[in-house]
């Protein structure tokens, strides 16, 4: 069975919102809700028809898709420079340290700033993939096919990228670190927020939340002990993240105090380790396990597939070729599969 990842379509507004239901909360990017899901389809066509390579504000949706049946078994986003439209706020960790004489005691306390130094990066996010399919690397052809994605299109990206990782969310749904800190301020429990984020953007957080530090020393302890934490289903997106040289630089979600991983662009293993290469050859003869990408914009493709060297192009093997709509004398990109 061979899966792909291609640009969202119009007729992937239902399987996308099946997938949304499932999502548990906290999932920002992919709400249960379908004139949200449909609007970012509109932003991700429009952002596929611009054929300039520019730095803009723009999300590009992909899905994978099983390559046999077209039935659409995940997702994934690409926003291309945030905080344009709208302040992109994270709260940052930073400490004071006050020295007393009187006493000969030096304190340290750590603080929570609201902060909007991330804007005008890149962000990859949205990343789901349906429960059923949770074996065999897919999330991780999703999670790579984003940087295969940037690679081909460099110019459409800023030279910083991030991704928010959804924090802790107990039983209930709720955030122990949106009741402990935001939520006594809004009057409204985090599936309300987060909600109305997804629907409404950020504004309200403008409006409403508080400007000046926060101790965490105030905080309550399940607030405290949730902070940069990811989510227990997130941390194998973590360790990929980390695997691709994100790093968590102290920079926490002001909903659910999820950690904030930011790289370079240009250092991101899988971008910097991209190959392009001419098909010479479509056999069976096995070769190295690697990703491959072809196509721009709408027409990009990418897929799990085995290559080797042949003269001076490469070929690969016959499933990879049929999924990605590739021929002969073609050309790719590919890296090596991990």
């Amino acid at each position: 069975m061979t899966f792909r990842i291609r640009a969202a379509r119009d007729e992937d507004l239902q399987p996308l919102y099946e997938m949304a239901k499932l999502t548990g909360g906290g999932f920002t990017n992919l709400p249960p809700d379908r004139p949200s899901l449909k609007a970012k389809l509109d932003k991700s066509h429009a952002a596929f028809a611009k054929t300039d390579d520019t730095l803009a504000d723009e999300l590009f949706v992909l899905v994978l898709e099983n390559a046999q049946t077209g039935e659409v078994r995940g997702t994934c986003q690409i926003f291309t420079h945030v905080g344009q439209h709208y302040p992109f706020y994270s709260y940052r960790i930073g400490t004071l340290t006050q020295h007393s004489k009187e006493l000969g005691r030096t304190f340290r306390a750590d603080q929570l700033s609201l902060t909007t130094d991330l804007e005008g990066c890149s962000e990859v996010g949205g990343l789901f993939l349906h429960p059923g399919e949770r074996a065999g690397g897919l999330g991780m052809l999703l999670a790579r096919s984003r940087y295969m994605f940037i690679a081909q299109h460099r110019a459409r990206f800023a030279d910083r990228i991030l991704a928010e990782l959804r924090g802790v969310i107990d039983e209930a749904g709720g955030s122990p670190f949106w009741d402990g800190l935001a939520g006594r301020f809004f009057g409204m429990n985090f599936q309300d927020a987060d909600q109305f984020n997804a629907i409404h953007g950020h504004q309200f957080i403008a409006d409403l939340f508080p400007k000046h530090p926060i101790y965490i020393a105030m905080l309550p302890e399940n607030a405290r002990a949730a902070i940069g934490l990811p989510h227990p289903s997130g941390r194998a997106a973590m360790r990929m993240l980390e695997i691709e040289g994100f790093s968590f630089d102290k920079y926490i979600d002001i909903f659910d105090g999820g950690p904030t991983m930011t790289a370079p662009t240009d250092k991101v293993n899988t971008i910097a380790n991209v190959r392009p290469a001419r098909l010479i050859a479509i056999d069976g003869d096995g070769g190295e396990p690697v990703l491959v990408a072809a196509g721009r914009l709408g027409d990009f493709h990418c897929a799990y597939g085995k290559l080797r060297a042949v003269g001076d192009g490469v070929a690969i093997d016959r499933a990879c070729a049929t999924a990605l709509g590739l021929i002969e004398g073609d050309n790719l990109a590919w890296v090596a599969r991990y």
